[in-house]
């Protein structure tokens, strides 16, 4: 690594530069064996203030789900680990396991269950744990019909065409007290998972919906639990009787739980206004909270007024305050997403679509880095807070990124060390399916044996080295994000955190051409020591230009310990808002 410094030229000895030297695309995954990364902690050193010590506090957000990560898994496509919960004979005529799809002549996904539960997310946490991730966002847990639908419209390439499908995927609710039975094992229900996951340090994200249950008209006969709503003691609460919305009587108690207006596809569409609503799911998931689940996914927020999660929220928060919540409204426009996110909405955060949008337009079709900055609001107020969005690349919902493994690793490295909770699909760590759709192939099982495989796979590993530097980085996981240099192949930032007697800087070089490149922070890079997360050499900045030799493909974090004392950096961080700097 050939560091050029304006005031002063540093060179480091043979061992740092034959270990820049092999972190290529396929190398630099190998690597971290080689050093302290997987056996040493870079500890963020803690300082005493004293009045000649800047006291200043700088980062982005406190907030604890931040330091984790989020591996994201379809429950019934993971992995296997009980098949003895496989319900292979559930519906009768109307069968809900191994259901192939034929689309257009070939068998490329499957629209019933394939056996994943519990259990092999259990057998796995230590695969997920070792990878960097804190956190395991699971698909709703609670108990779904037992046919597939017979209504609605032919499964195809087009969302909500349900005609055929299971409720594998765990959106269909019809009992939200009760865990579904495909999921749980003689020895290891629900609350027995979030135990075990405890075990790894992973925290568990639980996926929760409240506007709709499963699918309730449509149907040529009216079938079992399809359009009905349980309650804990088992007690019908709601049927939707197979009639379409506009048929529904506001007078019939069964039917007052439902809008007598369609919203997406034959899905009961629940009607907040009723206040046995918002007692029915307050209580349903506090239950789960107090079974183990530390966070909630809200599935398909914008179909229901601000208000209601606003009340749904203050009632969770009244028992768990600051029980950390992020929200799924697909849109690519902040104003749209943002407005979830503020104290008078519920204090809800989102999942980043903007942010998914501009890694799409630059890690699959190649489009400068320069673009990664139009979703981040680092210095407005569009969001309440941005450094406490999920952000994300691919999801259940969407077509999976059709990007290279060189585009995958670079992906990753901007992931995990750019603002935001980086959130990974379950596969996309070999990037499983690439570029495929819901129902060609996007939630394909995926298995115990594609999961011991992935371990060799160098997207894999390059994402276990990054997630691991961010590990151990409390400036990457909630500092502040300053941006210095970006072109059409690299991104120089700094990530900023101080508080409380803490101070860690951590400088970011990405380098995502194919080629090693010298890389340059001309202003805010504070002087002293710095030290390379990976390797643990240090070098020393003399002020002035700071250029690094970046190899191929491939990533620097360089982080500094001590008080921020750099005046343009000071400045400018005390322009940023939700910084609060004393006046002079």
């Amino acid at each position: 690594m050939a560091i050029h410094n304006k005031a002063k030229n540093i060179k480091h000895n043979s061992t740092l530069g034959a270990w820049l030297a092999s972190l290529t695309l396929i190398a630099a995954p190998f690597v971290a064996s080689h050093h302290a990364m997987a056996d040493e902690t870079i500890n963020d050193k803690k300082r005493s203030v004293n009045s000649n010590t800047v006291s200043q506090s700088f980062y982005g957000t406190l907030e604890p789900m931040a330091k984790r990560p989020i591996y994201f898994v379809v429950t019934d496509r993971f992995a296997d680990g009980d098949p003895t919960n496989n319900q292979l004979k559930q519906g009768g005529q109307y069968p809900t396991f191994n259901q192939p799809l034929t689309h257009k002549g070939a068998n490329n996904a499957n629209i019933g269950y394939m056996g994943g539960d519990f259990k092999g997310i259990a057998n796995n946490a230590d695969y997920i744990a070792k990878m960097g991730f804190g956190a395991l966002w699971l698909t709703p847990i609670v108990q779904n019909p037992d046919q597939h639908f017979t209504g609605g419209v032919s499964v195809g390439e087009a969302m909500f065409t349900d005609k055929g499908k299971t409720g594998y995927h765990g959106y269909w609710g019809v009992n939200f007290f009760e865990v579904d039975e495909h999921w749980p094992s003689k020895d290891l229900n629900f609350k027995q998972l979030t135990q075990t996951l405890k075990k790894h340090n992973i925290s568990t994200v639980l996926d929760i919906v409240a506007n709709h249950g499963s699918p309730s008209f449509t149907m040529p006969v009216k079938q079992p639990l399809f359009g009905q709503l349980y309650d804990k003691n088992g007690q019908l609460k709601a049927d939707h009787q197979n009639l379409k919305p506009t048929d529904l009587d506001p007078k019939n108690p069964l039917h007052k739980w439902y809008h007598n207006q369609e919203d997406l596809a034959e899905l009961s569409n629940i009607n907040e206004q009723n206040p046995e609503v918002l007692e029915y799911f307050v209580a349903a998931y506090l239950q789960w909270i107090e079974q183990g689940a530390d966070a909630f996914r809200v599935d398909t927020i914008r179909h229901m007024p601000n208000s209601f999660w606003k009340a749904f929220s203050d009632r969770i928060r009244a028992k768990h305050p600051n029980f950390f919540m992020f929200g799924e409204h697909f849109s690519f426009e902040a104003k749209d997403i943002a407005q979830h996110t503020f104290a008078e909405n519920g204090s809800i955060s989102v999942l980043d679509f903007p942010g998914r949008k501009a890694m799409v337009d630059v890690f699959e079709n190649n489009q400068s880095m320069t673009n990664l900055q139009s979703y981040l609001h680092l210095d407005d107020t569009i969001y309440n807070n941005p450094y406490e969005l999920a952000t994300f690349y691919d999801n259940h919902d969407m077509a999976r990124i059709n990007a290279t493994d060189a585009g995958f690793i670079n992906l990753h490295n901007w992931l995990f060390t750019s603002r935001g909770i980086p959130v990974v699909y379950y596969g996309s760590e070999v990037g499983f399916m690439r570029g495929t759709k819901e129902h060609y192939g996007n939630r394909n099982f995926w298995g115990q044996k594609a999961i011991d495989q992935a371990k060799e796979h160098p997207i894999q590993k390059a994402l276990t080295m990054i997630a691991n530097v961010r590990k151990k980085s409390i400036a990457l996981q909630q500092g502040l994000q300053v941006d210095i240099n970006y072109g059409q192949h690299h991104g120089v930032f700094l990530r900023v955190y101080q508080h409380e007697g803490v101070s860690s800087s951590a400088l970011v070089l990405l380098n995502r051409s194919k080629e090693s490149q010298v890389l340059s922070a001309d202003q805010f890079v504070q002087t002293g020591q710095w030290q390379n997360i990976v390797t643990g050499k240090t070098i020393t900045h003399a002020g002035g230009r700071l250029s690094i030799d970046v190899p191929a493909n491939g990533f620097i974090v360089l982080q500094n310990t001590a008080p921020v004392t750099e005046p343009a950096l000071v400045k400018h961080l005390c322009k940023l808002p939700r910084v609060e700097c004393p006046r002079s």
